[in-house]
């Protein structure tokens, strides 16, 4: 509260002179820089939304824009009287609700008014960038090139539109080159952070994150994604210090709420190589699930009945039990005899105490064929690669360490499985199974 009244004595909207573009721009981010701010500020917005006068619309509109409110932000600023305050963040809200060229036209009408030509001609080349007119975009970028090497703000525009395009290497050298004019440019900070992160270089993301998140206000997604590269690399302490400085300031932040659960799980999680190292190959066989194999619905309801869990209870069963059972018969035993030739495995061979598990029986081209045919409607999208589908940063990081290649590797594991893994938490698990259902797939479940 104590920042919030800092703020507003140095920038009142509502006071008797509405504040000029800039420093609107600096209240939002003050607003926005810890919880108690936002709540104090959306109840200064409220107080003054029964006003009726231009001056009181136009400053509530533009609270309402700080607050998020475009559609509200809109009605309200509608009502304002014409300036160059009211052009800007009128233009602002447009562009976020997708009214693009209404807000260039806005945007001509500040600069009528006014307003900064360079400042208008980069707002217009960020409102056709993100409209997806690259080429507009282009022109109003090459109708101020004469600010290359000057302007920080027209090479942080310059980079942001060469990344929209692909052109990362260029983009790269464009946010470089905002921060040399400006080494305080906090979005170009952010943007070279994030591409360095993307691009697996951690050490400069780190460095470019620290940068951001020196700043006097929290750079909450600067904070965040620098925590998940400190949990990668197992600096627990430099990751919870990230999280709890943001929770510091937004208490109820739920991602970062669920990073610090993350965190604390990481922390405590405890791998015993030489457990694992004892188990031996025939264990590791003998308890694989059955759910883990393609079978028909079929095959897998009649196994589930017989108390057949596992692929060790399955090699342990004959063919004549197998028959035996009501409503399996010779599709069923020859789908699965297919399955378990494709890896060299035998119904039967664990029946008798002298017969080896592992078995070096060669599957022959029939059996590949009735199992290729039973499986060929999902296995196109079960071979799918993983790094084909749009994954975070964290969790692509976290299945290429599980070695979790394909769609199919993923669904046979279950949730109790990835949780398991070191570094894998819930906000991964999150992630993976969104993806998995939108693709009409999900986790392995034991029931």
């Amino acid at each position: 509260m104590e920042a919030t009244a800092q703020v507003q004595s140095e920038i009142d909207l509502f006071g008797a002179q509405l504040p000029n573009v800039e420093q609107i721009k600096k209240l939002s981010q003050l607003v926005h820089s810890s919880e108690a701010n936002l709540i104090a500020f959306k109840e200064q917005v409220e107080q003054n939304m029964s006003k009726t006068g231009a001056k009181g619309c136009l400053a509530t509109g533009i609270g309402l824009y700080i607050l998020g409110n475009y559609a509200d932000a809109v009605e309200k600023m509608h009502k304002g009287g014409d300036c160059v305050e009211k052009f800007v963040f009128f233009a602002y809200a447009l562009r976020n609700l997708g009214r693009f060229d209404e807000a260039v036209k806005l945007l001509d009408a500040a600069a009528k008014h006014g307003a900064d030509s360079l400042a208008v001609t980069l707002d217009k080349s960020a409102v056709f960038r993100r409209s997806g007119d690259f080429e507009s975009a282009q022109k109003q970028l090459s109708a101020r090139a004469n600010f290359k090497n000057v302007s920080a703000e027209y090479h942080y525009q310059l980079g942001r539109l060469q990344e929209a395009q692909g052109l990362y290497e260029e983009a790269m050298n464009n946010y470089k080159a905002a921060i040399e004019l400006d080494a305080h440019h906090q979005e170009a900070l952010f943007a070279l952070a994030l591409r360095c992160d993307l691009s697996g270089d951690e050490d400069a993301a780190i460095d470019y994150y620290k940068a951001v998140a020196s700043a006097s206000t929290v750079y909450v997604n600067a904070l965040l994604n620098l925590a998940v590269i400190y949990e990668d690399r197992e600096q627990f302490d430099k990751a919870s210090q990230c999280v709890e400085k943001v929770l510091a300031c937004h208490p109820n932040h739920k991602r970062a709420m669920l990073f610090r659960k993350d965190i604390d799980s990481s922390k405590t999680m405890v791998y015993d190589e030489e457990t694992e190292k004892k188990k031996t190959r025939k264990m590791q066989i003998l308890e694989t699930p059955i759910s883990d194999f393609e079978l028909s619905v079929r095959s897998r309801n009649c196994l589930k009945k017989m108390n057949i869990n596992t692929l060790g209870d399955l090699l342990r069963t004959s063919e004549a039990e197998l028959l035996a059972f009501k409503n399996f018969g010779e599709t069923s035993l020859r789908e699965i005899k297919a399955i378990l030739n494709i890896k060299g495995l035998q119904i039967g061979m664990g029946a008798g105490g002298d017969k080896p598990i592992i078995s070096l029986v060669e599957p022959s081209r029939e059996d590949e064929e009735v199992a290729d045919e039973l499986l060929e409607d999902d296995q196109g999208l079960l071979s799918k690669p993983l790094a084909d589908l749009q994954w975070s940063v964290r969790v692509k990081n976290a299945l290429q360490k599980l070695d979790i290649n394909t769609l199919g590797d993923l669904t046979r594991l279950t949730e109790a499985e990835l949780l398991g893994c070191k570094n894998f938490g819930v906000t991964s698990l999150n992630e993976v199974k969104r993806m998995l259902s939108n693709l009409g797939l999900s986790l392995r479940t034991l029931d």
